[in-house]
C-alpha cells in the first residue's frame, strides 16, 4: 500500500480510560488506531467500521455505537486496540447510506436497500486493517467481532480467539440484527 501518511502518536483521555491514538491517511480516508499504553502479547482488537449515525448520533437503527463503546470499555481493561475503519455504511458512503435509510423506511431491509442502490450487501475491504496491524507488529490477536467477513479478511494475522459482542436489541434494530444474522452470517 503506497502513499499512506501516518500521524504522530498522541494521548486520548476518554470516559473509558486513557488511550493513545494514531491516524493513517489512505487517499481521502483517514483511519484511526486507538490503543492502550500497555499492549499484551496477544492484544484484543476491534475492527470498527465507521457509522456516524450510530457512533456519534446515537441511532437506534443499528448496534454500531453500542458495539464501539463496549469495545472501548473492554479494551481499556484487557489491553489492545480499536481500529476505527473509515468505511461508512458498509463502504457505500454517507449519502448512499442515508438513501438506503430512506429505502428502509419504505420497507426494504439493509441488504435489499443496498442492492436497490446498485451495491453489494457489504462493500467493505480490509487491506488497511492489515496494514495498521503490521505497522504495530501485531501478528496474533483476540478479535472482538460478530462478523465472519472480518475474521476471513485478516489472512496474514493469527486470530487466537473470537470474542463476541452481545448487544441487546431494541424495537428499532431487531430487523437489522435479524438480517445481519440470517443474510450476512453474523455470529449473533
Amino acid at each position: 500500500m503506497n502513499n499512506i501518511k501516518i500521524s504522530q502518536i498522541a494521548q486520548l483521555p476518554t470516559r473509558y480510560g486513557t488511550f493513545k491514538i494514531q491516524a493513517f491517511r489512505e487517499n481521502a480516508k483517514e483511519h484511526l488506531a486507538v490503543f492502550t499504553d500497555k499492549m499484551p502479547d496477544i492484544p484484543v482488537v476491534r475492527v470498527h467500521s465507521e457509522c456516524l449515525t450510530g457512533d456519534a448520533l446515537g441511532s437506534l437503527k443499528c448496534d454500531c455505537g453500542e458495539q464501539l463503546h463496549y469495545a472501548l470499555q473492554y479494551i481499556a481493561k484487557e489491553g489492545g486496540m480499536v481500529i476505527y475503519h473509515r468505511q461508512e455504511g458498509r463502504n457505500i458512503g454517507l449519502l448512499n447510506k442515508v438513501n438506503a435509510y430512506a429505502l428502509q423506511d419504505q420497507g426494504f431491509d439493509t441488504v435489499a436497500a443496498n442492492h436497490q442502490l446498485g451495491f453489494k450487501a457489504d462493500e467493505r475491504t480490509y487491506e488497511m486493517v492489515e496494514f495498521i496491524l503490521n505497522h504495530f507488529g501485531i501478528t496474533k490477536l483476540r478479535l472482538l467481532t460478530n462478523n465472519p467477513k472480518k475474521i476471513e479478511s485478516l489472512e496474514n494475522i493469527e486470530i487466537v480467539e473470537r470474542i463476541p459482542i452481545q448487544i441487546e436489541p431494541n424495537p428499532h434494530n431487531e430487523g437489522y440484527l435479524k438480517v445481519k444474522k440470517e443474510q450476512m452470517g453474523h455470529l449473533l
